[in-house]
C-alpha cells in the first residue's frame, strides 16, 4: 500500500522569494535541514540531520522536475522509505502565494504522520524565514 501527503500552506510572499526559498542551499538549510541541494534535473543531493538510535540522520533525493517558479520534484529516500515530493506554487494574488506539498509512495501510516508532523514544522520555520 503506498500513501500521499498533501498539504497546502498560504504565505504573505512573491512567487519568486518563495522559489528561491525552496531551491537555494542556503535558504534551505534556514528551514530544513543543511543540504547540497541544487535545482538541476538529475542532480543527486543530501539533506543532513542530526542522527539519532532510529536514523542515520541522512535524506538521500534525486531532482526530477525544475519548472521555475511553479514547480519543484525531487525524490526522498531514508532507510527503507523512497518517496516523491512535488512543490507547486501559486499566486494567489494581493501578496498571498500557496505552497502545495504533494508526498507519495508513503509506505505506512506511521510514516505519514511523521512527514506530515515533520513538514509542517518545516513550513513554520519557513513562513519566518519568508517574513524576515
Amino acid at each position: 500500500m503506498s500513501l500521499t501527503l498533501t498539504l497546502d500552506f498560504q504565505y504573505n510572499t512573491t512567487l519568486e522569494k518563495l522559489w528561491t526559498a525552496l531551491t537555494d542551499s542556503g535558504k534551505l538549510a534556514k528551514w530544513t535541514m543543511e543540504n547540497n541541494f541544487k535545482p538541476i534535473v538529475g542532480y543527486q543531493f543530501q539533506f543532513r540531520a542530526q542522527p539519532t538510535e532510529y536514523w542515520d540522520g541522512i535524506v538521500e533525493g534525486e531532482v526530477l522536475i525544475v519548472d521555475p517558479p511553479n514547480r519543484l520534484s525531487y525524490t526522498w529516500g531514508t532507510g527503507d522509505e523512497k518517496h516523491t515530493v512535488v512543490w507547486t506554487l501559486q499566486d494567489l494574488g494581493e501578496g498571498k502565494v500557496n505552497l502545495h506539498l504533494e508526498q507519495s509512495g508513503i509506505s505506512n501510516q506511521q510514516a505519514l504522520g511523521g512527514a506530515k508532523y515533520g513538514w509542517s514544522n518545516w513550513c513554520g520555520e519557513l513562513e519566518k524565514l519568508l517574513g524576515a
